[in-house]
């Protein structure tokens, strides 16, 4: 070991090559251009025809698939040919994509593969106007070379705003009363609301939407809660808002307010485990995404008065059937996904999404862009291993965490005989904020906003490199992500300086857990995975073992790592399949087991 350096550059540093696959030119297509043949006299005097192609207009062509903001498009026509055609068919994008330098679309046309393979390879960016990337596939945009950028920030106002404009309708009953008045009725004893003054809202999720309604509620006289992993403790204070775990919220709050992504972490997350631990007569808001909610159990707890009033702007298929028992419940306010369904909001949107475009067009890195630029192979083929470990890491480290103050600094070392110059490790340090953030956030994280995205949520990540004596034909020997000034959901992650610590190595080109905390273990990072402190003692695989194959659920990898015979060890378990709850809690009754964690990779 010779030295150690510590390093933090930026991502969005890096500038394109006049050759980059994200740049228009050299594109062109013979219909933009004049083609003629002209004679020339060689050496040998005998006259050769030469094609020469003169460009009459050298502008790229963007395709505006659905309605876009006169904002927007004016932008586009300042530097593009723009092609508005609405409303076609899938066979009809395909036939027109092929003419076409980018897209722009909203919600409603899918960019399936079939249009990238119809591009012909000259569609070099898609534009998606507003945040949902659902109706683009990005593994075939990646495949394909073309660059898929949104806009995110423009509606955040409209969205809060009607967040707010739900709140209150709720609590007063106005569509109700509305709806009654309109029959004929005068029913003023039936609508009696709630005031908001001294009630207590949950803001769950604190990015930028949760933020403003938080500020909004504040005015209203409300005493303002949130939860979110991120969401730094400092930024919460200056709103007047404190932060607290998931169930503090659920526990405490009167009105509770979504405002998280759909992820896989988030699917369901109100269900009827989670409305049982609410305060009986809460009011739920929701202008995030439909899915954070089961809708069915919604309807039960309704029902039973657990939930007095909801009102949703989103559901978990848009639109809800006509018959559907939540839609039609009397105490459900309901709207056609409005939240950015402001004149401001649409031009805002459209300005963000067309400067985005341009900016691709012109080759330019853009801090929208939610998959990956094209990485050199060579490059990608060296460190795919190390990529993948890095990712998992990442996602490892963030499941560990618990409490709510959030994640705000993460270190990173490296080890690796190679010298600085000769190791990149950009690519590596964007997949670890991508492990870090992706398994509670809508961001896509790539090489292009890694950075950005993490400095957007306070989230300060520093890199170390240890150089090792020896061959630098591997690139790494080893990483190690440590988060620092968090509680633990497993004590034995935390090492002997008090951070989060896990490590891992490539291993026959597999990426593996070798460290948690202070324990040696040694688990192929595949599937996910069961962390157990336990007693040393004899039988406590073979116990843990018989219970995960009673329901079935293989096991890929065990690993112990002990402190000293018949103290304590660490046991992980690599398993293929998710184990039941009751199965974790069987393992986590076992005497000999202190504490357990199951982490999804």
């Amino acid at each position: 070991m010779a030295a150690a350096s510590a390093s933090s550059a930026s991502l969005l540093s890096s500038k394109p090559s006049p050759s980059s696959n994200l740049s228009w030119k050299n594109q062109l297509p013979l219909s933009s251009a004049f083609v003629a043949i002209s004679l020339s006299r060689g050496n040998n005097r005998r006259c050769s025809p030469r094609l020469v192609v003169f460009a009459m207009d050298a502008k790229p062509t963007v395709l505006v698939a659905e309605k876009l903001g006169e904002a927007g498009v004016n932008l586009l026509k300042d530097f593009a040919n723009v092609d508005c055609s609405y409303n076609l068919s899938p066979e009809e994008l395909c036939t027109k994509i092929s003419l076409c330098d980018a897209l722009i679309v909203r919600s409603g046309t899918k960019v399936t593969r079939e249009v990238f393979e119809s591009s012909g390879g000259r569609l070099k960016v898609v534009g998606r106007a507003g945040v949902g990337i659902d109706n683009v596939d990005l593994a075939a945009a990646t495949e394909h070379g073309c660059l898929v950028v949104n806009a995110p920030t423009a509606n955040t106002v409209a969205a809060a705003e009607h967040g707010i404009a739900l709140l209150a309708a709720m609590a007063r009953n106005i569509a109700q009363a509305d709806a009654s008045v309109k029959t004929g009725k005068w029913q003023r004893n039936k609508y009696v609301g709630v005031s908001l003054v001294g009630k207590t809202l949950a803001v769950m999720g604190f990015g930028k939407v949760g933020s403003e309604v938080a500020r909004r509620a504040k005015g209203l006289g409300m005493h303002v809660i949130a939860h979110d992993p991120y969401a730094p403790a400092d930024r919460a204070r200056a709103v007047g808002v404190d932060l607290v775990s998931f169930e503090e919220a659920l526990a405490r709050a009167d009105f509770i307010s979504l405002h998280m992504p759909l992820t896989p972490a988030t699917s369901k997350i109100l269900n009827d485990e989670t409305f049982a631990k609410m305060k009986k007569g809460v009011r739920i808001v929701n202008v995030a995404r439909g899915g954070v909610i089961d809708e069915d159990a919604l309807v039960r707890a309704l029902d039973a008065g657990i939930v007095a009033q909801a009102a949703l702007d989103v559901f978990t298929v848009e639109p809800p059937s006509k018959d559907s028992k939540l839609v039609q419940h009397e105490n459900v306010t309901v709207t056609p996904h409005l939240g950015a369904s402001t004149m401001e909001a649409q031009e805002g949107v459209a300005i963000e999404v067309a400067e985005a475009v341009v900016g691709a067009l012109k080759g330019e890195l853009a801090a929208t862009a939610v998959n990956a630029p094209m990485v050199p192979s060579e490059v990608l083929t060296e460190l795919k291993p190390f990529v993948e470990l890095a990712e998992k890491l990442g996602r490892l480290a963030v499941q560990l965490v618990s409490g709510g103050s959030g994640v705000k600094s993460v270190k990173v070392t490296y080890a690796s005989a190679r010298a600085p110059d000769d190791l990149d490790t950009r690519l590596l340090r964007a997949m670890i904020t991508k492990g870090l953030i992706e398994p509670i956030s809508s961001v896509f994280v790539n090489l292009v906003n890694a950075d950005f995205t993490a400095k957007q949520r306070g989230l300060r990540i520093t890199e170390e490199r240890i150089l090792l004596d020896g061959s630098p034909e591997n690139p790494l020997e080893l990483i190690q992500v440590q988060i620092a000034n968090v509680e633990s959901k497993f004590a034995s992650a935390i090492s002997e300086s008090g951070e989060i610590k896990v490590e891992g190595r490539v291993k026959d080109g597999i990426p593996h857990l070798t460290k948690v905390g202070s324990f040696e273990v040694d688990v192929s990072l595949e599937g996910s995975i069961i962390l157990c402190r336990q007693v040393d003692q004899p039988g406590m695989i073979g116990k843990v073992g018989s219970i995960l194959g009673e329901e079935n659920v293989n096991v890929s990898f065990m690993s112990v790592g002990r402190s000293a015979p018949r103290k304590h060890a660490v046991m992980a378990i690599g398993v293929d399949e998710q184990p039941s709850k009751e199965s974790l809690k069987r393992i986590g009754e076992i005497p000999a087991v202190e504490e357990f964690v199951f982490l999804k990779l």
